[in-house]
């Protein structure tokens, strides 16, 4: 997950609400498409749609990609990839849905976060590629991501990367200060006192209210605040794991222990660089993104495992990372989905890797040399051993909204109040559980 990708993830702008409404359309609308429906395809077909060539266009963002594309017309030199970016996260998922509607311009294949995709499923905007043979993949990803494009009995996308966090630490800082690396969020936030009274220009970490960052705490806690059953949905922020972070994250809030910075601001990268921010607990998406936007920071950080919730415990959860979705409207679905296949399975998973992605294969995963390489960044840590096992302990059984998209819009109207002292964590909580539950009622959901 690059830069721009996460901050979109951060911002999580709202669809417009035509997307939703053709969700609890019939079974047959086809999400008002006007789409061919989706045929079977087997290995013989991909092969002969290859050979047989033809043009797709894919919506993405995602840089290791160009590579991708590159080596796959090299490959298949009778297929045409043209490779668009349609605007990031948001942004790419407006236009599509404009495109949808005006029933043109739609792309044969398009980048969709996980978060988001539920969305498109429900709004049948995308295809269910179990025609395709998808559902024979099943042991191909790493759990998260494997559940992330399952909704309902469909798959929807094919995994392109994962995010199973981890801890991000600045050892020169722990170490100047006798901080130990901690292994729980108990110590942690005891670690956060300790740093901060040091040096009162120094936190643990920074936060300012972010969707993505407390629903994975949420998730990692055990917390399940989203039933989605088709078109029945619940909300409740009520539970038990959602309470394990309000409890244990409100001590950091309101103790002005986090570093008052939006992520991916200038400020934000000064104080990686600088050590005024200590830690960042993310997905593992994140070393090329410090590698390349702070420099200062070279040999200083380390990666660690995420701080658990109860001692001894090995529980994550995941942060961020991608599908590729053939959506219902799109004009080559055969080629497309050879596309998907090699990008997200075959040789493109490996080229994607090399250039810097964090996979969710397995194959990938497990290799030697991809878990044993030396990072000198990170003072020529493994640190892809920490991130692959993380990758192996997301607690199963999260789900997302079906308008998530617009949920994370409406964050910062509500829970972000408690940042500004406005609000306890819980209220601001209960808050976003009530503006979500409203704007699924207008949208014709059945909230429980």
């Amino acid at each position: 997950m690059t830069m721009t990708r996460r901050h979109a993830l951060l911002v999580g702008a709202a669809l417009s609400v035509s997307l939703i409404t053709t969700a609890c359309g019939s079974p047959g609308d086809g999400g008002g498409s006007g789409a061919a429906p989706a045929t079977s395809s087997s290995a013989t077909d991909l092969e002969a749609a290859l050979n047989a060539g033809g043009s797709i266009t894919v919506w993405a963002w995602e840089p290791t990609l160009k590579q991708v594309v590159a080596d796959f017309q090299a490959k298949y030199p009778k297929v045409k990839v043209n490779l668009v970016n349609a605007g990031t996260g948001n942004d790419q998922y407006t236009a599509l849905q404009n495109a949808i509607k005006a029933g043109s311009g739609v792309p044969d294949v398009a980048q969709v976060e996980y978060f988001a995709l539920p969305q498109f499923a429900l709004g049948k905007s995308v295809t269910d590629l179990t025609s395709f043979g998808a559902d024979k993949l099943e042991g191909t990803f790493t759990p998260g991501p494997w559940s992330s494009v399952h909704s309902g009995t469909g798959i929807y996308g094919l995994p392109m990367d994962s995010g199973p966090m981890a801890l991000f630490y600045n050892k020169d800082v722990f170490d100047k200060h006798k901080i130990e690396v901690p292994a729980t969020w108990e110590e942690y936030i005891a670690a956060a006192k300790k740093l901060h009274a040091a040096d009162p220009k120094a936190y643990i970490t920074n936060d300012i209210g972010d969707a993505g960052f407390t629903t994975s705490l949420i998730w990692q806690a055990g917390g399940k605040p989203y039933r989605v059953d088709g078109t029945k949905v619940g909300v409740d922020f009520g539970d038990a794991g959602t309470q394990k972070f309000t409890a244990a994250w409100q001590q950091l809030v309101s103790g002005k222990l986090l570093a008052p910075v939006g992520s991916w601001s200038d400020a934000w990268y000064k104080g990686l660089g600088d050590g005024s921010i200590a830690t960042l607990v993310i997905g593992a998406w994140m070393p090329a993104n410090l590698e390349t936007g702070v420099k200062a920071g070279s040999g200083k950080w380390r990666v660690a495992p995420m701080p658990q919730w109860e001692s001894g415990a090995k529980a994550t959860s995941e942060n961020g990372g991608s599908s590729l979705a053939i959506p219902e409207a799109a004009a080559s679905k055969t080629l497309a989905y050879a596309f998907l296949k090699y990008a997200g399975v075959d040789e493109g998973a490996q080229t994607r890797v090399d250039g810097g992605a964090f996979p969710a294969t397995t194959a990938q995963l497990s290799s030697p040399a991809f878990r044993d390489k030396k990072l000198p960044y990170f003072g020529d840590q493994q640190v892809n051993q920490v991130l692959a096992e993380s990758a192996t302990q997301v607690v199963g059984g999260w789900s997302y909204l079906p308008y998530q998209v617009y949920a994370n819009s409406v964050f910062n109207d509500t829970v972000g109040k408690a940042y500004t002292g406005a609000a306890t964590l819980q209220e601001g909580l209960k808050a976003w559980q009530d503006a979500s539950v409203k704007y699924g009622q207008e949208q014709g959901f059945s909230i429980q």
